[in-house]
């Protein structure tokens, strides 16, 4: 496996990449979006750049995700359920990373939550939670749903509440991030 795409096919069915497996994968709509986005991100074309960010666009419309191709997102990203998701064009996402419905990834103005986040590996990131401003997420983080994420979270954390509380916990994400690959 080469591109990124193939990563993210193999973090949503466990399988090497098929065409016959593309064209079943392509019927999920988080697996849809990602395909266009990453072929916006390698393409060289700038008619076809366009062309394909028409497609993204609809998509971004049809099912709710807001995620500009220019987003810095790693390989094997997956995007659990279908629903509105908010991602920072500026913020950046690690590998074998999986969000849900409602996230939204966002930046911070002022003081010194000032930026966007950094989210590191393996982290998962459950429905409507929020992280925002210039922290980093650390490897192997699970932030539960509906958490409120403004401050830096370490390595194997498993993270709740509002406001929210962060537990030490060995490989936190495991048995969340599926069908992990091996780099």
């Amino acid at each position: 496996m080469k591109k990124p795409i193939h990563y993210d096919f193999y973090r949503l069915t466990g399988f090497e990449p098929t065409v016959i497996g593309y064209l079943k994968a392509l019927w999920n709509p988080g697996f849809r979006y990602l395909f266009f986005f990453r072929l916006i991100q390698s393409s060289n074309s700038k008619i076809i750049i366009n062309f394909l960010k028409l497609i993204l666009r609809h998509y971004q419309f049809k099912f709710g995700y807001q995620i500009h191709p220019s987003t810095k997102i790693g390989k094997g990203f997956n995007i659990s359920h279908f629903g509105s998701i908010i991602i920072n064009s500026n913020a950046i996402i690690g590998e074998n990373c999986n969000v849900n419905s409602g996230v939204v990834i966002g930046s911070a103005g002022r003081n010194n939550k000032k930026g966007v986040p950094l989210i590191s590996d393996r982290v998962w990131i459950g429905s409507n939670a929020i992280i925002v401003g210039g922290v980093k997420i650390g490897n192997d983080v699970l932030i539960a749903p509906g958490t409120f994420v403004n401050k830096d979270i370490p390595d194997d954390s498993l993270v709740f509440g509002n406001p929210f509380i962060v537990k030490h916990r060995k490989d936190a994400s495991k048995d969340y991030i599926n069908n992990v690959y091996d780099s």
